[in-house]
């Protein structure tokens, strides 16, 4: 049967109408749903299935990137020269991280322990495991250091210790040992007669502690009452703040673990996270957008404050006794050892520690701390190029704290 044009015609322009409406409703009711939807699955949740599978066992590879600063002239060191070195590696791991002895609380928080397992990538890395680097000898400057103030017949025992062991000020093992452990006379010595200067009761190495480790206990908010809070640290260990340093604000316990961020930032926001390595919390702040690998982010850095000192910082007086901007000391919680962090290579500290070592090139692509996070749209905003959701790129920030 025929259909007039006129007929067809008002058909056309209901079915257009029709689309329009459609369409208009999509505009202002898509987004709700999507973000209804990202909500649901951000929350830590053990209904969402999937996404909690994956906050539990993160299925995305982490990888940490090590390199040793190579000392080639120990002997002249000695005689006063200024020490040079070369760099080498990187050295790279594939991290393994799951979470255990999960618990939910009635306040909408959640405690667990992440547990991580190291494994050497050989086709990542410059070099392998067997390859010599000549560093300074912890073991010795640190215990050194550590009985300047004990009486003189104890410093006296100590040094014909080192004698006896042969133990000087600089060591000469490959990667794997300095990475895991060796054995050492030494360690035993002062495992023995001076029980519990020392972390470790077997092999000394500088991550001898961290395989099939966890960084302690930590209870962040679920994010089910208020996604806001998603991530987020109520207590770590049990504590609210740490006794570490100096003043209330520098204890803080702030952020989230270091992984994930509550979703919806914008360049206003900042991505506070607490680092048990470093024994306090920490602060990313907006740079600027980028692409990586054909996906929009942001990139969040570390303000150049992070390591200042009380100087030239006010508020990180509490981290103090300080040194140069650049350096922060550790020692109180590890064991009152004379260890620092510092950005590779002296990046963006005070310039004269560069003054003390031949051989460091700092620059921001390859020494700065940084994250990037995927931006999408904010609830009620229709700006998709000024608010972020947090898409983490996990190979580049813990590869990027320590200088070794």
């Amino acid at each position: 049967m025929a259909v007039s044009k006129s007929t067809l015609s008002i058909v056309l322009i209901v079915l257009g109408g029709l689309s329009v409406l459609f369409g208009t409703v999509l505009v202002f009711v898509g987004p709700i749903i999507i973000d209804d939807q990202i909500v649901k699955n951000v929350e830590i949740n053990p209904n969402n299935g999937l996404s909690y599978t994956m906050w539990k066992d993160i299925p995305v590879p982490f990888f940490m990137s090590v390199y040793f600063f190579h000392i080639v002239n120990p002997d002249e060191i000695l005689k006063g020269e200024k020490p040079t070195v070369v760099q080498r590696g990187p050295y790279v791991y594939r991290e393994k991280r799951w979470k255990d002895n999960i618990t939910f609380h009635d306040n909408h928080t959640v405690s667990y322990k992440e547990y991580r397992q190291y494994f050497f990538e050989e086709s990542m890395s410059v070099g392998n495991e067997s390859d010599l680097v000549t560093i300074p000898n912890m073991l010795v400057l640190g215990a050194s250091v550590m009985m300047e103030n004990m009486p003189f017949p104890v410093r006296l025992l100590l040094s014909a210790t080192f004698k006896s062991f042969e133990e000087g000020p600089f060591l000469t093992k490959p990667v794997g040992e300095l990475m895991w452990g060796y054995d050492s006379k030494l360690v035993d010595f002062l495992n023995k007669y001076f029980p519990g200067m020392l972390p470790t009761s077997g092999k000394f190495g500088l991550f001898a502690e961290f395989n099939n480790s966890n960084a302690g206990q930590f209870t962040v908010f679920t994010g089910q009452d208020d996604i806001r809070k998603v991530h987020m640290v109520d207590s770590w260990n049990g504590l609210k703040s740490v006794n570490y340093w100096r003043s209330e604000q520098c204890n803080m316990i702030n952020g989230t673990a270091g992984q994930m961020w509550p979703p919806f930032m914008t360049k206003e926001s900042t991505m506070p996270f607490y680092s048990p390595d470093a024994c306090r919390s920490m602060e990313l702040v907006y740079q600027r957008p980028g692409m990586s690998r054909g996906i929009p982010v942001y990139r969040f850095v570390a303000p150049k404050t992070l390591f200042a000192n009380g100087a030239d910082y006010p508020p990180n007086e509490g981290f103090c006794p300080c040194r140069q901007s650049g350096l922060l000391s550790v020692r109180t919680c590890r064991h009152n050892s004379p260890v620092f962090i510092s950005h590779p290579h002296f990046f963006e500290a005070d310039p004269v520690l560069l003054d003390t070592v031949n051989g460091l090139r700092p620059n921001e692509d390859e020494h700065g701390l940084f994250i990037d996070i995927h931006p999408v749209r904010k609830p009620g905003t229709q700006n998709k190029n000024c608010d972020t959701y947090p898409f983490f790129k996990t190979n580049i920030i813990y590869n990027k704290i320590l200088n070794i």
